[in-house]
């Protein structure tokens, strides 16, 4: 079962990038071509992870979303 993040709970780190790649990455809205998602990127290597469960028709929603802690957070990629 996933969890939607609460603003007192929201992370500020990818949980999944942490994880499973072992790197500290902000959280951020990134875009694939399924819809703008709550992620992580590196500079280095590119997109790192998806920690949205959700994918948000607008970069505008996604913002939002990431702002105020409403989204679900991935249990694994």
């Amino acid at each position: 079962m996933t969890d939607t993040i609460s603003t007192s709970e929201q992370m500020q780190y990818g949980l999944l990038a942490k994880r499973w790649c072992n790197v500290e990455l902000p959280l951020r809205v990134l875009k694939s071509q399924s819809g703008y998602y709550i992620g992580t990127h590196s500079d280095e290597d590119g997109p790192m992870s998806r920690e949205s469960e959700e994918y948000f028709p607008t970069q505008q929603a996604a913002q939002v979303a990431l702002e105020e802690g409403s989204w679900t957070q991935k249990p694994e990629p």
